[in-house]
C-alpha cells in the first residue's frame, strides 16, 4: 500500500491525542486525519468538534475510523494508554501501557504500514521499545517524542533565568524522558556563547546551584502540572507538530527522540532520547553528542533504569 503524505493517523483520543489533533489541524501540514479509539463515540465527538472549526481554518477531513484507515497513513501518532495520574512517576504506568501496546501493534504489523510511526504515550521509551520489536516496522521509522518536550521546557527556563530568546539556545535533555533524564551541561551555549560565559555577562555567577535548580525543575515539570491540573497535553501536543512538521517537510531537524540505541557510549538494544537527524524517513542517524565523562556515566545509568523496566515486561 502507497503512503499518503497528507494523511495523519492518531491512535488514542484522550487529552493529549485530541490536543494533538487540534495542534496538527492548525498546522497545515495535513489534509486528511483520522482519529481511532477504543471508545468509538470519544473519537467521533473529538472528530466532530475539531471539524466544525474547518470553515475558520484550511480544508481538512477529519474522521473517526479503525486500523485499516491508518494503514496508508504518512505518520501514525500513538498517544493510546492510561494517563499519568498524580504522584505516579512515568515507569509505574508501564504495566498498563505495555498491555495495551502489545495488543495494539500487531494490527499494524498485520497491515504492513509504510509509514512512520510516532510514539507518544508514556513511558515513551519502553513503549516505542515495544513498538519497534511488535509493529513489524524498520526501526528508523518507529520513534518515540522522547525528551523534545523536556528540551523545549529546559530552553524555556534558561531563556526566563537569562533575559535571551529560548530560541537562541542550543541544549539537549537526554537520556529517559522521565526521572533519569539530564541536560547536556558541557556542551549547552547561547549563539556559540558558552552557558557559564552568558550567565556572567547577565549578572549571574552562582552556576552550580542555578544549573541544578533549573534541570530539576524541569525533570519535576509534569509532575507540577499534573498536581495543578491533573494532564498535562498542551506542549506535548505542540512538540508533536514540531516533530511532524521535520517528518513532512523532510527538514532534517536536529530533534532529541527516543530511537534504539546500538553501540552508543556502550549501550545497546534499549530506545532513549539522544540528538537525531529527522526527516521524511524518520531517523536517519545520530548525532555523535560529545558528552562528559560525568555525562556519559548518566547516560548509562539511565540507559540501565529503563533496560531493566523492559526485561520485567517483556
Amino acid at each position: 500500500m502507497s503512503v499518503n503524505l497528507r494523511k495523519v493517523a492518531i491512535v488514542g483520543c484522550g487529552f493529549v491525542g485530541s490536543a494533538s489533533a487540534f495542534a496538527l489541524m492548525q498546522s497545515g501540514l495535513f489534509s486528511e486525519m483520522v482519529l481511532i479509539d477504543v471508545d468509538k463515540d470519544k473519537a467521533e465527538g473529538e472528530a466532530l468538534d475539531i471539524g466544525h472549526g474547518m470553515p475558520l481554518a484550511r480544508p481538512m477531513q477529519i474522521y473517526a475510523g479503525n486500523y485499516d484507515d491508518a494503514a496508508d497513513a504518512a505518520i501514525i501518532v500513538v498517544t493510546a494508554g492510561a494517563n499519568q495520574k498524580p504522584g505516579e512517576t512515568r515507569l509505574d504506568l508501564v504495566k498498563k501501557n505495555a498491555a495495551i501496546f502489545k495488543s495494539i501493534m500487531p494490527e499494524f504489523a498485520k497491515r504492513q504500514c509504510q509509514g512512520i510511526m510516532l510514539v507518544v504515550a508514556n513511558p515513551v521509551d519502553i513503549l516505542t521499545y515495544l513498538a519497534i520489536k511488535l509493529s513489524g516496522m524498520p526501526q528508523n521509522r518507529v520513534f518515540g517524542s522522547g525528551t523534545v518536550l523536556d528540551t523545549a521546557r529546559l530552553k524555556y527556563l534558561l531563556g526566563e533565568h537569562l533575559s535571551v530568546d529560548s530560541r537562541s539556545i542550543h541544549t539537549f535533555i537526554i537520556g529517559e524522558h522521565g526521572d533519569s533524564e539530564f541536560a547536556t551541561w558541557s556542551t549547552t551555549n547561547v549563539s556559540s556563547v558558552p552557558l557559564h560565559d552568558f550567565c556572567e555577562m547577565r549578572g549571574h555567577h552562582n552556576h552550580e546551584e542555578a544549573m541544578r535548580e533549573i534541570e530539576n525543575s524541569v525533570r519535576n515539570s509534569a509532575y507540577e502540572i499534573i498536581k495543578r491540573k491533573h494532564a498535562t497535553y498542551y506542549g506535548i501536543a505542540m512538540a508533536v507538530k514540531r516533530i511532524c512538521e521535520a517528518i513532512i517537510r523532510d527538514e532534517k531537524s536536529v530533534l532529541p527522540v527516543s530511537s534504539l540505541m546500538t553501540s552508543v557510549y556502550g549501550i545497546e538494544d534499549v530506545a532513549l532520547s539522544m540528538p537525531a537527524i529527522v526527516g521524511k524517513d524518520g531517523v536517519e542517524c545520530l548525532i555523535p553528542e560529545r558528552l562528559s565523562a560525568d555525562e556519559q556515566s548518566k547516560l548509562r545509568e539511565s540507559a540501565k533504569i529503563i533496560k531493566d523496566t523492559i526485561n520485567s515486561i517483556m
